[in-house]
């Protein structure tokens, strides 16, 4: 049943930014299993990006944006974990996030803490659990493991850089400027280099053995010298493509590099039930109480100026996390 209209972004054909446009829709009603959400605030992910651009399954026309916060307004039959009035986030299940209210799949969506505010919360969420599953299941850091993590002072990097702290790890930043350096510092890593030449900056730092482990979601420019920064059995976790799609693996390479390890981690896959998804999102939000986690927001912009939000993030101009405020 549709009771009455609201806003939502809407995608009407594969595109740029411009091609996000606000429309009037019927205020949908939740189905068995499901929970209607009053949204306050959305994420700004590249997964929207891949979305938009048809790098993923979905085709237009459809509803955008996939993360969000907000309060529960109305149960679906079968929901018996959630109720009306309660505060709850989702990284995925809640496509058609940009919007005023969204039907997520209540097995998808998390209650957020009393201590935790929307903002905060909604800054933990898809890159919170992307760096979580990756320093402790993709690839567990132990103490003292050198590990290279690319894009360090962006979302997901800010977030790996202090949950590989939590776990005792060495960390190397890659940053494209001394500003982002400063803030990948401030997150605590150990070191901080540009891109050029990275690998053998990474060798040096590690008396010529090279990392436990590489983390990727730059892609392209980045894939060579990522596998030259590994040491023998090390994992090279590809788990974004920012800068374009990463070049064909020739397997043969993975043994002359000291028998390394790829692999490709989804969010999906390590949030395959429930009990695994709120475990992650337990770990997160007892480390932002706590003081051991930072969310860093690098911007807020309304729903109305939400090209220039993805500008943002596709320029690689940003540092920390992008909402959307609603």
């Amino acid at each position: 049943m549709r009771l009455w209209g609201m806003r939502a972004v809407v995608v009407n054909e594969f595109g740029g930014p411009e091609v996000l446009v606000q429309a009037d829709i019927d205020r949908p009603s939740p189905g068995p299993g499901e929970v209607l959400v009053d949204v306050s605030v959305s994420g700004v992910n590249f997964l929207d990006v891949y979305q938009r651009t048809g790098a993923s399954p979905l085709r237009p026309p459809f509803s955008a944006g996939v993360e969000g916060v907000g309060v529960v307004a109305e149960i679906g039959e079968m929901v018996t974990d959630l109720r009306a009035g309660q505060r709850v986030g989702w990284l995925t299940g809640g496509q058609g996030s940009f919007a005023d209210a969204v039907v997520v799949a209540a097995d998808k969506a998390v209650a957020i803490p009393d201590e935790i505010d929307d903002e905060r919360a909604a800054a933990v969420l898809m890159q919170g659990v992307t760096a979580q599953y990756l320093a402790t299941d993709t690839y567990p850091i132990q103490p003292g493991d050198p590990v290279l993590i690319h894009a360090a002072a962006g979302g997901v990097g800010q977030l790996l850089t202090q949950i590989a702290k939590i776990r005792g790890g060495v960390v190397i930043g890659t940053v494209s400027t001394e500003a982002k350096a400063k803030v990948a510092r401030a997150n605590g890593a150990d070191h901080t280099l540009s891109y050029e030449d990275f690998a053998t900056q990474v060798r040096e730092l590690t008396d010529g053995m090279g990392v436990a482990a590489v983390y990727d979601g730059v892609g392209a420019t980045t894939f060579e010298g990522s596998l030259e920064s590994l040491r023998p059995r090390g994992v090279f976790v590809v788990y974004g493509t920012a800068s374009g799609p990463t070049p064909p693996l020739d397997i043969p390479r993975l043994n002359t590099g000291g028998s390394l390890y790829v692999t490709r981690p989804t969010v999906v896959h390590y949030t395959a039930t429930t009990e695994e998804l709120r475990r992650r999102t337990d770990d997160l939000f007892t480390w932002l109480a706590s003081g051991q986690l930072q969310a860093n927001i690098g911007g807020r912009y309304p729903v109305g100026q939400i090209s220039d939000a993805f500008r943002a993030l596709e320029s690689r101009r940003s540092t920390g996390k992008l909402l959307l405020t609603h």
